[in-house]
């Protein structure tokens, strides 16, 4: 019977999956036109010039990062298909060699495919990361026009005071700068809390994913090693026969192992660990210990800006309300509409065919044989 080419036949969450429940699937996944080949690298060109071309100029950079993120999160995954096909390929080409070396690539593209399905994982976790800087960059955009209208009437002022230096409207654009520099200073001020909480949670996404799929595969590496020693390459003489081949059910509780390992990883039992000497110990906790004394320090206090947009009390420089329109009509500025990545990507990016057969996903493996028991 034909089976899925891969380690389970029914996928049960793992221990890591439960622990810490897998996100939907990457937005890069659907609505492609030009996914492969020569033209994908024309989409990804598109994206990364024309990336920081439209929009605030705040955001124009961290507009471009996000692109560019896309175009690593579309090559992750034409690398995981191009990884299942050869692990596919691999089986095929080991049935007709002998037995033992049969038995081993058949068993070595199970795990191949398995390190496929894991980076095809990794992408939907690398989009958690790149869904929260794209928050900074929205967060950005529309501080954008705070900054532009107080630096809109600075100007106007300038201007007067150069041309009518005792134009009443002088005093009209002066009550208004304060009112533009108090909401630029709340804008401001939300965005430098808001792109320190988002980037320390997006790069938490991104780390915790790459060290989950780096451990993962890791582990696959290593009985992949171990299926290697199942082959007999000792060199026999023209017209001698090797001896039969008895590592049929070796390789299969090898498999059964590594999916074990698999399954029961948690980044708790992660083997690798980043140890700090003790001067960077020690420079890491004065720095928090800082961080701390500043919060615990400050806690309660604030600037109270509720003084600053106070009247003047020179009613006599005040001029009549309907000579007033005109001044508002200079500086009002419209608040511009978010820019969303995704609407640059239409014209390049339509559904496009699947590299798998099967609704499931799974590639079915070219060979009959019986599934090995999980």
């Amino acid at each position: 019977m034909h089976r899925t080419y891969s380690m389970r036949a029914s996928r049960a969450p793992t221990a890591s999956q439960i622990q810490n429940p897998p996100p939907p699937p990457s937005s890069t996944k659907s609505g492609r036109l030009f996914g492969r080949g020569g033209i994908g690298g024309l989409g990804h060109a598109l994206r990364r010039n024309a990336a920081g071309a439209f929009g605030p100029d705040l955001a124009k950079k961290l507009s471009q990062l996000v692109k560019m993120e896309k175009n690593v999160m579309r090559s992750l995954e034409m690398v995981a298909k191009e990884r299942m096909e050869v692990a596919q390929q691999l089986s095929l080409w080991g049935e007709a060699c002998d037995e033992d070396v049969s038995d081993v690539t058949d068993k070595l593209g199970v795990l191949l495919y398995e390190i496929g399905e894991l980076e095809d994982q990794y992408v939907d976790r690398y989009d958690q990361y790149r869904v929260t800087m794209k928050s900074i960059r929205n967060i950005e955009a529309s501080v954008q026009p705070s900054r532009d209208r107080k630096q809109k009437i600075t100007d106007q002022i300038a201007q007067l005071k150069y041309k009518e230096p005792n134009s009443p409207r002088i005093v009209v654009l002066e009550q208004e700068l304060v009112r533009a520099e108090a909401e630029s200073l709340v804008a401001e001020a939300q965005l430098s809390n808001i792109t320190r909480e988002k980037i320390k949670a997006a790069y938490t996404y991104q780390f915790d994913a790459l060290r989950e799929h780096c451990e993962k595969v890791a582990i696959i590496a290593g009985y992949g090693k171990h299926l290697l020693e199942l082959i007999d390459d000792t060199p026999v003489t023209p017209g001698e026969t090797r001896p039969a081949y008895d590592g049929y059910e070796a390789s299969k509780a090898i498999i059964q192992d590594c999916e074990n390992s698999l399954t029961n990883w948690v980044t708790q039992n992660a083997a690798v660990s980043a140890k700090l000497s003790t001067r960077s110990r020690t420079l890491s906790q004065r720095r928090r210990n800082n961080i701390k004394a500043r919060t615990e320090g400050g806690a309660g206090q604030g600037h109270d800006l509720s003084g600053q947009d106070a009247p003047l009390n020179d009613r006599d420089s005040w001029v009549p309300a309907n000579q007033h329109k005109e001044v508002a009509e200079d500086y009002d500025v419209s608040e511009e509409e978010e820019d969303d990545d995704e609407d640059e990507e239409d014209d390049i990016d339509a559904p496009g065919s699947s590299l798998l057969d099967g609704e499931s996903g799974h590639h079915q493996r070219g060979r009959n044989q019986e599934p090995v028991a999980a």
